[in-house]
C-alpha cells in the first residue's frame, strides 16, 4: 500500500554511508553533556547520539545455530519531554515448547554534568522489571536512574535467541533525530533471509560475503572385546559462506507525527529480515514465507488455526437448537453472531492463533481473538454459510506490505452472501456486521479459503457513520447560556459511543462531559445503549457561563459555542503519509439561539459551502435570523476513510476555513 505514494524526506539532509566512528561504552564526552539543544533540529526533546545493533549467528553443540543480537544505544535528553527515552522495553519471544529468548549482559549508565565533572549513575536491579506480556512474549523493562535535563544515557545488552526466523525489525527513524547509526546483519549461507524495507529515506545496505567456519564437537562410544566402553571425542571444522549486510548512516531526521494517521510506524524508515527458506548441504530447501501462498499455508496448517476451524462437536447441539426456528441464512448468521458475542468474552489478547483452543474457550466462556472468531467462522460453516477467516494486522501492528507470517496479529470472520462479503468481529459487544472495532480498520485483510487460496479485502467501511446534534439555547444579557441538547449517532459513531458509555458508570461519564465542555448537566438520558439495531439517542439540559463577550451595548458570540473548533489539526507544511479518518463520517449541528430581550441582531457571519476535491468531503455553514432567534446549520462530511498525501494541502485549507467559520461571531446590539 505504501508504495502507492511518492513521498519526500521531511528534512533536506543527506543520508549516506560513512566510515565507522568510535563510540565506546563509558566514553561520554563533556561536549555531549554540555549540549543544550540539537544542532539541526531545535524542536528535538532528545536525540540518539549513537545507535548500534549487530545481529549474527553462533553455533552451539547441543542445539545448532542460534541468533545473537547486540544492542548499544547512547541518548541525549534535552528536557523533561524527552524523559520517555530513559525507559526501554525489550520484548522476548518464547514458544510453548519451553524455548525462549534470553537477555544477558545488561549494563546501563546515566551521565550528568555536576560543575565540570561527569557524574555516573549505574542502573541497579531495582530499576529492572520483568513481566509476562502474552503467551508468546515476556518483557524486560528498565528505567534509567537520576535522569535530568541534559543527561546522557547509554545502555547495552545481548539477546540470545533459538528462533532463527524471528529477527527483530531494525528501526532507523524515530520521533527524535539520530546522529550516528550502525547496523549489521550476518547469516550463514544455509539461511536465506528476505529483506523488507519501509519508509522514504532510500536506505540500502552494503553487501559482502566472507568465509567463516564452526567447530562441531561430537563423541562416540564403542564396546571393546574386553567389555570396556571407550569414548572418542571428535572435533570437525565446517566451512561456509557468511552473508553480511552493513548499514552506517548519519543525521537521520525525526519523523514528525500529526493527527489522523493509523500508525506512524508504517512510514518510519526501517528494515526487517524474515526467513525465506532454509537449505542445508545435500538437502532440498524448506520454504517459510517467500509468497503469500506460502504464508497462508503455514498459518492455515498450524494446529492453532486450521485444525480449530474443523472442530464442531463441542457446540453442535447448542447451535442446532439456536437456529432450529429459521431457514433464513441471514437470520442464522445473526443468531450465531449474537450468541458468540454473549457466550465468550474477549480476554484482551490479540492473536491469529488460538490461546486456549476453541473447545476450552467455549467451555470457560473466555478466549483470545482467534479463539472467538475462528469459533464464529466454524459455526457459520456448520449451518451452511460460506464463511472464511480473515487475517488482519491491527492499526497498532502496522501494514503487512510484503508476504510475511509475522505481519498479521489478528483474525476476524467473513460471510460471502453472494451479493457481497460481510465482515464480523465477535470480540466486541458493540460491533455489528461491517461495523468493526477501530483497531481492525487497517488497510486490507486477507481472506483464507478452504482451498488454501487467499484474497485481499478492504477493511475500511464505505457506509458513512453519522452524528446529528441538536441544541436549543437561550443566551442571557450577561453572556451565560442555558439549553437542551440531543444527539443521534449511527454505525461507527454509535459503536464508539456505546463502548465509552457502557464501559463507564453513568456518573463518571457525565462528569467527563462536564469537564471536557465546562458545562453543568441535568436530566441526562441515553436510549438504545444496548440495542445495536437502533441509533444512539443522548439528551440532557445544560448551563454554561460566559459564552459571550458583553462589551458596552453589544454582545459577541460564536453560535457554535463550546463545539467550535479550537485549532487546525494539520500544521505541517507538507505531509508525506496518508490522512486516515478511520471511516467515512458526517456530523451535523442544528443550533437555535434565543437572543436576550432588548437586543437585536446587528451582523451575522456569511453562510458558506466548500468542498474537497473529487467529492472527498464538504463543509456547509448556513445561518439566518428568524424573529428573535438565530438558526445555525453546520454539516461536516468526510466521504472516504483514507486520503492520499496529494490531498494534504486541500485538507489543511478545508480545516482552516472550517475553524475560521466556526469561530466567527454573531453581533447583537441593544435596541
Amino acid at each position: 500500500m505504501i508504495k502507492k505514494y511518492s513521498l519526500v524526506v521531511l528534512f533536506s539532509l543527506t543520508i549516506s554511508l560513512i566510515s565507522a566512528q568510535d563510540f565506546d561504552f563509558g566514553k561520554v564526552s563533556l561536549k555531549e553533556l554540555k549540549e543544550k539543544g540539537h544542532p539541526i533540529d531545535s524542536s528535538a526533546n532528545a536525540a540518539y547520539l549513537y545507535k548500534s545493533k549487530k545481529c549474527y549467528f553462533r553455533y552451539l553443540d547441543n542445539s545448532g545455530f542460534e541468533l545473537v543480537t547486540e544492542v548499544f544505544e547512547r541518548v541525549k535528553i534535552y528536557n523533561k519531554e524527552g524523559y520517555d527515552f530513559a525507559t526501554k522495553a525489550i520484548p522476548l519471544y518464547k514458544a510453548s515448547q519451553g524455548n525462549r529468548e534470553k537477555i544477558i549482559g545488561l549494563k546501563a549508565v546515566t551521565y550528568n554534568l555536576v560543575g565540570n565533572k561527569i557524574e555516573e549513575s549505574k542502573l541497579k536491579k531495582d530499576g529492572i522489571f520483568e513481566s509476562e506480556m502474552s503467551e508468546f512474549y515476556d518483557q524486560t523493562k528498565f528505567t534509567m536512574p537520576n535522569v535530568k535535563d541534559g543527561s546522557v544515557i547509554e545502555y547495552r545488552y545481548k539477546v540470545n535467541s533459538p528462533f532463527i526466523f524471528n529477527v527483530d525489525e531494525f528501526v532507523f527513524q524515530h520521533s527524535v533525530p539520530v546522529n550516528n547509526l550502525e547496523f549489521s546483519f550476518s547469516s550463514p549461507e544455509y539461511y536465506k533471509y528476505k529483506l523488507n524495507s519501509k519508509g522514504y529515506l532510500g536506505i540500502y545496505p552494503k553487501k559482502t560475503s566472507v568465509n567463516s567456519s564452526v567447530n562441531i564437537k561430537s563423541k562416540t562410544r564403542s564396546d571393546m572385546p574386553s567389555k570396556t566402553v571407550t569414548t572418542t571425542f571428535n572435533n570437525d571444522k565446517i566451512n561456509f559462506i557468511e552473508d553480511r549486510h552493513i548499514y552506517s548512516l548519519t543525521n537521520i531526521p525525526a519523523l514528525k507525527e500529526e493527527p489522523y494517521i493509523n500508525n506512524i510506524d508504517n512510514y518510519r524508515a526501517a528494515v526487517k529480515y524474515e526467513l525465506s527458506y532454509v537449505q542445508y548441504p545435500n538437502s532440498i530447501p524448506k520454504y517459510y514465507s517467500s509468497t503469500w501462498k506460502d504464508v497462508v499455508k503455514t498459518i492455515y496448517d498450524s494446529p492453532s488455526f486450521g485444525v480449530e476451524l474443523n472442530k464442531s462437536g463441542y457446540y453442535n447441539k447448542d447451535i442446532d437448537a439456536l437456529v432450529a426456528s429459521t431457514s433464513d441464512p441471514i437470520q442464522k448468521a445473526a443468531l450465531i453472531y449474537n450468541f458468540v458475542k454473549s457466550k465468550v468474552k474477549w480476554n484482551g489478547i490479540y492473536g491469529k492463533y488460538t490461546y486456549n483452543g476453541v473447545r476450552k474457550a467455549y467451555k470457560e466462556s473466555v478466549g483470545n481473538v482467534a479463539d472467538i472468531n475462528l469459533m464464529l467462522t466454524s459455526m457459520f460453516r456448520y449451518v451452511g454459510l460460506n464463511a472464511n477467516p480473515v487475517l488482519v494486522s491491527t492499526r497498532g501492528n502496522g501494514v503487512p506490505i510484503f508476504p510475511t507470517r509475522e505481519g498479521y496479529n489478528y483474525v476476524i470472520s467473513s460471510i460471502d452472501t453472494g451479493a457481497g462479503i460481510v465482515l464480523l468481529d465477535a470480540t466486541s459487544m458493540y460491533s455489528m456486521p461491517n461495523v468493526l472495532p477501530t483497531r481492525v480498520l487497517n488497510w486490507e485483510g486477507r481472506i483464507i479459503g478452504k482451498d488454501g487460496l487467499s484474497s485481499t479485502i478492504d477493511l475500511y467501511p464505505n457506509s458513512q457513520s453519522s452524528s446529528v446534534i441538536m441544541m436549543t439555547t437561550e443566551l442571557t444579557n450577561n453572556g451565560d447560556l442555558t439549553g437542551s441538547y440531543r444527539k443521534v449517532a449511527k454505525l461507527h459513531n454509535a459503536s464508539d459511543y456505546r463502548r465509552n458509555y457502557n464501559e463507564s458508570d453513568e456518573e463518571s461519564y457525565i462528569d467527563e462531559i462536564e469537564k471536557s465542555l465546562d458545562i453543568e448537566i441535568s436530566d441526562f438520558e441515553v436510549k438504545n445503549s444496548l440495542d445495536l439495531g437502533k441509533p444512539i439517542l443522548e439528551s440532557y439540559k445544560f448551563v454554561k457561563e460566559s459564552q459571550a463577550d458583553v462589551i458596552g451595548d453589544k454582545i459577541y458570540f460564536s453560535p457554535m459555542f463550546f463545539y467550535r473548533s479550537k485549532s487546525n489539526p494539520f500544521k505541517l507544511e507538507k505531509r508525506n503519509y496518508p490522512i486516515d479518518f478511520s471511516y467515512p463520517s458526517e456530523t451535523t449541528y442544528r443550533i437555535i439561539v434565543e437572543i436576550p430581550a432588548g437586543y437585536k441582531v446587528e451582523t451575522l457571519p456569511e453562510s458558506r459551502n466548500i468542498g474537497l476535491p473529487d467529492q472527498l468531503g464538504s463543509f456547509k455553514y448556513s445561518i439566518n435570523q428568524k424573529n428573535n432567534q438565530v438558526h445555525l446549520l453546520v454539516k461536516k462530511s468526510i466521504n472516504k476513510a483514507v486520503l492520499t498525501p496529494e490531498y494534504y494541502t486541500a485538507v489543511k485549507d478545508y480545516f482552516k476555513i472550517l475553524m475560521e467559520k466556526e469561530n466567527e461571531k454573531v453581533v447583537l446590539t441593544k435596541i
